[in-house]
């Protein structure tokens, strides 16, 4: 059986979503980013970086949850995996842009204006980094009026690598951006998202 280190709490999010999309069972080492058992040498052998995700498929170790994502999507011939290698290059297109335009700029805006102690928030760091989120909603927004979904004409491995890293945006004002507004609530109501939603959330 497939297993999962990594919380729902964390980037592991978008692993356990796809699993859920594809119905395959995982044991599933729910461990936080930085807990004591990500700190292990056991884990270390797994993931020298000590970070969580990784997965082990039958003596197989992966990490980066992109990486496992289209490498679980093309193993299992997902529907979700496109068949067009135009589209498959927009899968890999929208996630990579994705951990260098949004992830880390969302995470941090939310952090510091909601997220931690008020008395651990430092306003500038809100402020750059929703100077960086606004012109990626931007391209986002533009790219949903082209095309309902980003690679090709059904929900595929690229809407669900960049909308659950869009998780935070689910409580932000997105009404400047309407269309991705829209397709971030059509991905998160997927009965699969609903469920790590549910985990996450600890509902």
């Amino acid at each position: 059986m497939l297993r999962l280190y990594g919380s729902a709490k964390s980037r592991a999010s978008r692993v356990l979503w796809l699993l859920g999309e594809l119905d395959i069972p995982c044991d599933h080492k729910d461990w936080l980013p930085r807990s004591p058992e990500t700190r292990t040498p056991e884990f270390r052998g797994l993931n020298p970086n000590a970070r969580v995700p990784v997965i082990d498929d039958d003596g197989f170790i992966l990490s980066e949850s992109m990486a496992i994502n289209c490498y679980l999507a093309k193993k299992h011939k997902s529907p979700l995996w496109p068949a067009d290698p135009r589209n498959e290059a927009l899968v890999l297109q929208w996630s990579l842009w994705e951990t260098d335009r949004l992830d880390r700029q969302i995470v941090n805006y939310c952090r510091h204006t909601k997220d931690l102690p008020e008395a651990e928030r430092k306003p500038e760091i809100a402020k750059a980094s929703w100077e960086e989120v606004v012109p990626a909603l931007d391209v986002l927004e533009t790219a949903l009026g082209k095309s309902e979904w980003l690679a090709g004409s059904s929900f595929s491995v690229a809407d669900l690598n960049v909308a659950s890293a869009l998780y935070r945006g689910l409580f932000i004002d997105l009404g400047r951006w309407p269309r991705a507004k829209a397709w971030l609530a059509r991905c998160w109501e997927r009965p699969a998202a609903k469920r790590v939603r549910g985990m996450r959330e600890g509902k």
